[in-house]
């Protein structure tokens, strides 16, 4: 067989070269398609739907006078929108961070190669080159380590963001999420803790230091170092020159300007008032069916009834532990306050706690989880209210002789008897066997009916002689108390206490409408009457350490421990005191106790010292500038007793004594007054 040729090889082999590189090519770009296509299924899977989510909006608390006082929110971020964003603010931060923001897709190729470059040089991946696009996918959806798979990934996210959103969201997205330092991310915030004011009021100079900041935030901080952080801002004010984003003109007037910092503390309402906004919540939860969610992220505008002077005297009250019963090592001795404005049911101030507060935690002051036996802080609404209903008087006489009503045999806190005595002497000292027997003489059944009228839940197990005692087997919280009481307060008319007015979206549309609720329980002349007994418990009576510069009307309540064998050989402890009492203004009742009684956790105090002292000190604060009035006198009383001039002078002299009260109504020194209040003997109530 004839061998091929030097030529014939030379040209088989030129001929199959031409079909290598064909077929290299296809395999290449077979592999570039496959890649192509791999990378776009890869980014196409990516999950950016966090950032289509709405950002959530804070909701605000306002006061009784609508004035925003509280801010309540699950997230750091107070979002804004793009027409919150002045224009020198968005081109600040294009100018310094990402000058071709507007030219690339999400991934700037100049600038990333560069930055690889030298990642892959130095080995440590710390270079920049990242666009606006990037730092948004980098702080939402990665981690912040510096590895060459994160860059890769961060580049996949930009990618598939500038997909879905426009060049504007995203920069609004951006400044929404980024941290400007100060513990602070978003704009909104840095333009607050910075400047002291909102975003859409920033200035050049301004807007070109916040800029500024986000390559370093801790070293170019202007509250720490005012000096780097001028050069920084001057160099980013350069920097929008040169990019032709502001005049020369703009510049030279920019560049002269000092750093001008926010004056005072900042006016941050996260947290402020925690124990009002909490029962806030809690309201609007379970009384008008709101979500926390909601409640937390829906930018709600919440209009109240809080007066801040009412709350901050509770709350500043309530720091003073001196104020307060010893507690022990592993338990402090726990309370709650309600303060209700009577004639509408506004809640005006609460504390439901002593220590630290645990977000939507116990709330002593409010929670019917937390119920508790009032002692005789009850008797008004259990015995002498209804008694009043039935034709008794203040000067009616009721028994103090020893007695047993089918075993049932209560006794005085001094163990004495006193025989026939009136009305209001048993109420004065809080004396246990005429409440008794005088609910036995009027009936239970109408010393529950009145109770129930007052909005105090009883059991079936309460129909008992025990009800004159306040001997419940629930109990009662303070807020059931205060706005029980202040039915007296109010002539006879009980208000529902409440907290929310009104609810609001962000742009003012009405979504919840308070509709107050008036019951009246009893005549004005009845309440009236208890009005006159529960200030003579306040000038005379048990309830002396509640005297305030002005009238005053209340009770006290003390809870025996319970009778088992756990306590016995204890003679003087409680386990729950109570006072509850008024003004012609404000209604309150304190209540404290230990959360846990046992034999190693009770109280030997009593209605009549600390929590008598706490009702002084909260409506003395709250009260302070308040003018002086005196209670009502229904003219359905005055008419009954048909003498008004006669009554008018035995009001006077009989509770208004003139040690007492001259200098309210005469103009004379009130320091005398005060000091003649002084020295009053604590403890009296042993009920």
């Amino acid at each position: 067989m004839e061998k091929p040729s030097l030529l014939q090889l030379q040209k088989s082999k030129t001929g199959a070269l031409p079909k290598l590189w064909s077929r290299l090519s296809i395999i290449l770009l077979v592999l570039i398609i496959l890649t192509t296509g791999g990378i776009t299924i890869y980014i196409s899977s990516l999950d950016i739907s966090k950032l289509q989510t709405p950002l959530a909006h804070p909701s605000y608390l306002y006061d009784l006078k609508g004035n925003r006082v509280s801010q309540l929110s699950s997230s750091r971020i107070e979002p804004i929108t793009d027409q919150q964003i002045p224009l020198f603010m968005k081109n600040a931060i294009i100018a310094v961070e990402d000058r071709r923001y507007y030219e690339h897709k999400g991934v700037d190729l100049r600038s990333i190669s560069r930055a690889l470059y030298r990642d892959v040089i130095s080995g440590d991946f710390s270079e920049g080159g990242s666009t606006i696009t990037q730092q948004l996918a980098k702080n939402l959806f990665l981690a912040s380590d510096k590895t060459l798979a994160r860059k890769l990934k961060e580049a996949a996210y930009a990618l598939k963001i500038e997909a879905v959103l426009n060049k504007d969201e995203i920069l609004v997205a951006y400044l929404n999420q980024i941290y400007f330092g100060e513990g602070r991310w978003g704009l909104q915030n840095a333009a607050q803790v910075y400047f002291g004011k909102d975003s859409e009021q920033l200035t050049l100079e301004e807007s070109a230091l916040l800029a500024g900041l986000l390559k370093a935030p801790t070293n170019y901080s202007p509250l720490s170092n005012k000096e780097k952080s001028l050069e920084r801002r001057n160099l980013v004010l350069t920097l929008m020159k040169e990019q032709n984003y502001i005049t020369a003109a703009e510049y030279e007037t920019a560049v002269v300007q000092p750093i001008t910092l926010r004056k005072g503390s900042l006016k941050n309402l996260s947290g402020q008032y925690a124990p009002y906004v909490d029962y806030v919540i809690e309201e609007a939860i379970d009384r008008i069916g709101f979500t926390e969610e909601q409640i937390l992220n829906g930018g709600l505008q919440i209009y109240t009834q809080m007066d801040p002077l009412v709350q901050k005297a509770a709350e500043d009250v309530y720091e003073e532990s001196h104020y307060f019963p010893k507690g022990t090592r592993d338990q402090i001795v726990q309370s709650g306050v309600v303060i209700i404005d009577h004639t509408t049911g506004g809640i005006r101030g609460l504390v439901g706690y002593r220590g630290e507060r645990v977000y939507r935690g116990l709330n002593h002051a409010t929670s019917t989880q937390l119920e508790r036996q009032p002692g005789s802080s009850l008797k008004p609404f259990s015995v002498y209210g209804p008694a009043l209903e039935k034709g008794y008087s203040p000067d009616s006489m009721v028994s103090d002789h020893p007695l047993n009503i089918n075993g049932y045999a209560p006794k005085n806190y001094d163990n004495q008897h006193r025989g026939y005595i009136t009305m209001q002497e048993a109420v004065r000292h809080s004396w246990n066997i005429p409440a008794v027997w005088l609910l036995n003489e009027i009936g239970i059944a109408s010393g529950v009916d009145f109770t129930q009228r007052s909005g105090i839940p009883l059991e079936e197990e309460d129909h008992t002689l025990s009800l004159a005692l306040g001997g419940l087997s629930k109990g009662v919280t303070p807020l059931q108390m205060a706005q029980a009481y202040g039915m007296f307060a109010n002539l006879g008319i009980m208000n529902k206490a409440y907290a929310i007015s009104k609810i609001t979206t962000k742009d003012g549309t009405v979504i919840f409408q308070a509709q107050p609720e008036a019951v009246q329980v009893t005549t004005p002349s009845v309440a009236y009457m208890m009005t006159l007994m529960l200030q003579d418990v306040v000038i005379n009576g048990t309830g002396e350490n509640a005297y305030l510069s002005r009238p005053t009307a209340g009770k006290t309540g003390s809870v025996e421990l319970p009778h088992t064998e756990e306590f016995k050989g204890i003679s003087k402890g409680v386990k729950d005191v109570w006072f509850v009492g008024y003004t012609p203004e404000l209604t309150a009742a304190v209540w404290m106790g230990y959360d846990n009684t046992d034999r190693n956790h009770y109280l030997t105090t009593s209605g009549g010292s600390e929590p008598a002292v706490v009702f002084k000190e909260i409506l003395s604060r709250a009260l302070e500038s308040t003018p002086v009035v005196p209670f009502e006198i229904p003219q359905e009383y005055i008419e009954q007793n048909k003498f008004s001039n006669k009554l008018y002078k035995w009001y006077k002299e009989n509770f208004y004594p003139q040690s007492r009260y001259e200098d309210q109504f005469d103009d004379e020194d009130e320091d005398e007054d005060k000091e003649k209040g002084k020295g009053k003997d604590k403890g009296k109530d042993k009920d």
